[in-house]
């Protein structure tokens, strides 16, 4: 397949974008306030005639909105700029320098490719017939940071509400390979704590105290089994308890222990069960052991669900862009959640997966996104950034070619 002018537009780029995500990679910074990432990303958006917003201190968003020459609607493009609470275990030479952060799940890539896509949209302006609005979100690791920005207006940014909304997030895969499916991409985020209340005593006399720990254990236990025998195997609950903590002293009984736990869905109707059923399993095996159970259910991220025109859509923009071996449709929904889809739920669009394992590791092997050791090739940059462009320019109606 001949390479289109967006490609070797892209390509062209590859130098500045592959320095400025490791920058970004070297300095991570977690939560909602990432001041250092907001300057670097500002700078690496200064002179492309782009009209930015950016947050207050505390929450340091960036909304950059290019409008074209000619009248037409809106189209969103999202990065997130967040690391994650995490060591590095890597070793690269541009490891984070910073002790407990960890740009562990691609988001430097994400910003990265963003800037580039601005980069080649900017040049293509005239051809343009409507706006982009180019979303740099933080806090989507630390939770709610898309439902913010929505909050704050970034689907109207443009003039008009955006009409349309993609992102591409990297993950361990055949490198520069775009995944998608219709229908529902990734599970919803839910977390259950649970606190049992027992009253505390001597590790040798157990018969003096009421012990929370055995209760907490079976509780654990009928977790796990309410998942696998509650919900059916095609609308499937993925729960975990991730978190146990009780005395901190090996001869204590504690007074109480407690449970956290996470659960992925893929319908509304499996929340609503979990909502309403894990607070009276939790309560009923506390008061059997003598104990007293509180359990708090909380939703955290909806189901990422693609409009089903929207990723056909992508797929087809995207195979015709790097041709029909570098796209492939998923035939499962991932477990993992995203806070993109609360862009989702608003608008109409699509969320595509790239795979970005280096050369020389097997994908199937690779760390997953959120390990320590998680490496992602940045020689995909240039194509995730025309793969941004090229989504925009279709949904706008302008040619991703330009003579």
């Amino acid at each position: 397949m001949p390479e289109t002018r967006l490609r070797a537009d892209a390509a062209a780029l590859m130098p500045e974008l592959r320095d400025l995500r490791r920058i970004l990679h070297r300095r991570p910074e977690t939560g909602f306030a990432l001041p250092r990432t907001r300057a670097v990303v500002v700078a690496a958006l200064d002179g492309l005639g782009l009209q930015i917003t950016t947050g207050p201190d505390d929450f340091t968003s960036i909304v950059a909105v290019l409008h074209g020459s000619l009248p037409g609607p809106s189209v969103l493009l999202r990065a997130d700029m967040d690391a994650l609470r995490i060591d590095e275990c890597t070793r690269l030479p541009f490891a984070s320098e910073v002790p407990g952060a960890m740009h562990a799940c691609g988001h430097d890539l994400h910003t990265a490719a963003l800037v580039g896509a601005a980069r080649l949209l900017s040049a293509r302006r005239d051809e343009i017939r409507g706006s982009v609005v180019f979303m740099f979100e933080p806090g989507e690791e630390a939770g709610g940071g898309a439902r913010r920005m929505i909050d704050d207006g970034v689907l109207t940014a443009g003039g008009t509400r955006v009409t349309a909304a993609y992102g591409i997030h990297v993950l361990p895969g055949v490198s520069g390979v775009f995944s998608t499916r219709r229908g529902a991409l990734m599970a919803g985020a839910n977390t259950l704590t649970v606190r049992v209340i027992g009253r505390g005593g001597h590790g040798s006399r157990p018969h003096q105290a009421v012990d929370p720990v055995p209760a907490a254990a079976e509780i654990v236990l009928a977790l796990h089994a309410f998942a696998t025998r509650r919900f059916s195997p095609f609308d499937p609950v993925t729960l975990s308890v991730t978190k146990m903590r009780a005395s901190d002293v090996v001869n204590v009984i504690p007074d109480e222990a407690s449970l956290g736990v996470t659960i992925r869905t893929l319908s509304t109707r499996s929340v609503d069960v979990l909502a309403d059923e894990l607070p009276v399993l939790v309560e009923g095996i506390a008061a059997a052991h003598g104990c007293r159970g509180e359990a708090e259910f909380r939703s955290v991220y909806p189901v990422t669900v693609n409009d089903p025109t929207a990723a056909t859509y992508a797929l087809t923009v995207l195979g015709d862009l790097f041709g029909p071996a570098r796209v492939e449709e998923l035939e499962h929904p991932a477990m993992a959640s995203e806070d993109f889809s609360y862009v989702l739920n608003e608008v109409p669009g699509a969320f595509i997966f790239l795979g970005a394992t280096p050369e020389g590791t097997d994908p199937a092997t690779a760390e997953m996104n959120h390990s320590p050791r998680a490496i992602f090739d940045d020689g995909v940059l240039g194509e995730q950034s025309a793969a941004l462009a090229a989504l925009a320019l279709s949904h706008l109606g302008a040619s991703a070619d330009r003579d």
